[in-house]
């Protein structure tokens, strides 16, 4: 019998082990899906692009401090239609400022005397033609110069030099002001494009005449017109090219206003697609889960254009395959799946 008891012990524990290995094993979890075939088919190229108005080539006109100066008062913000003459800006010369100024003053007055008597030693046949026309032109730079600042009491005054819109004002009132600095611009209305950042890839695939659809991100009617210029350069702080489309005075955009544009540049070569609510991204990765047997295995993939719910696959997929497109968000590599609308009912009275 002494035999007999640890066997007997032993038989209890394995029937124990047994058991708790029963009770460890869970059925393995299986997530509902959706999926879709990888297809063969065109990708129109409809890309969505935005920008900013500014004004057109030529179309605009700056505003430069002729000496250091200190900003009084501003009397026409930015957005501010103005019209020639109209007064932009107000500033006070600082004390070097006041040295350049009295320059300045001093500067018109010399050329203008220089001017006169050129004239007269013209008539009297010592000086020619060309010393007088050399005179003129530089009475006539120095008194531009003092003319953009009309002094007074209160300082001197930036006035608009052309109608338009007043754009690139960041000066507030109290700012010291470097001489030769750019306070603002003005930009004629009527002459207004809309500039969009693109990536190069893009630019490339753009042509001048090609279809886009232009409106304001705040909203209004789109405004069907065209591509006006591609520029290939590629910003250094941005990192995109750009293209330029002309806006028509009558849709009312003012330079400086946000829009937004739909830039068709034609279909794509036949290529894999997938619907689009197939795509999904992990830090910039795009990648896809692909449906074999009742596995689901993830997949890195390169996309390309888009055109609605479609999306063009340029590297990763063949067709025939098929990609989960619902439920994709839950799953993990290498897990089991099945597909269907919803989890099946419960029967009633089944245990939880």
């Amino acid at each position: 019998m002494k035999r007999l008891v640890p066997f007997s012990c032993l038989l209890l524990l394995a029937g124990c082990g047994g058991a708790a290995d029963d009770a460890e094993k869970k059925p393995e979890a299986v997530a509902l899906v959706k999926t879709a075939p990888v297809v063969l088919g065109a990708s129109q190229s409809d890309i969505a692009v935005y920008g900013t108005a500014e004004a057109g080539p030529g179309g605009t006109r700056s505003l430069t401090l002729p000496s250091e100066a200190v900003v009084s008062a501003i009397a026409a913000p930015n957005g501010t239609v103005v019209k020639a003459g109209q007064a932009i800006l107000t500033v006070m010369p600082s004390p070097a400022g006041r040295l350049e100024l009295a320059k300045v003053t001093s500067d018109a007055r010399a050329s203008d005397a220089a001017y006169q008597r050129a004239l007269r030693l013209r008539k009297d046949g010592l000086v020619s033609d060309a010393d007088v026309e050399t005179a003129r032109a530089a009475a006539e730079t120095a008194r531009a110069a003092r003319a953009n600042a009309k002094v007074g009491t209160g300082g001197f005054t930036l006035v608009a030099p052309i109608a338009g819109t007043v754009e690139n004002l960041s000066a507030k009132p109290g700012d010291q002001i470097a001489a030769g600095t750019v306070v603002a611009v003005v930009a004629a209305g009527g002459d207004v494009r809309a500039k969009f950042g693109v990536d190069p890839a893009l630019a490339q695939r753009a042509h001048v005449g090609a279809p886009i659809t232009v409106s304001l991100i705040a909203g209004g009617a789109p405004i069907v017109t065209t591509v006006a210029g591609v520029d290939p350069t590629v910003d250094a702080t941005t990192r995109l090219a750009a293209i330029f489309a002309k806006i028509p005075a009558s849709a009312h955009i003012a330079p400086g206003e946000p829009v937004r544009a739909n830039l068709s540049v034609g279909s794509t070569a036949s290529g894999i697609t997938i619907p689009y609510s197939a795509l999904l991204d992990d830090g910039g990765n795009s990648f896809v889960f692909v449906v074999e047997g009742d596995t689901a295995k993830k997949r890195e993939v390169a996309p390309g254009n888009s055109s609605g719910d479609s999306i063009q696959i340029l590297k990763g997929l063949k067709p025939g395959e098929k990609v989960v497109t619902e439920g994709g968000t839950a799953l993990e590599d290498d897990m089991k799946v099945r597909e269907g609308d919803a989890a099946p009912a419960k029967k009633e009275g089944s245990e939880k």
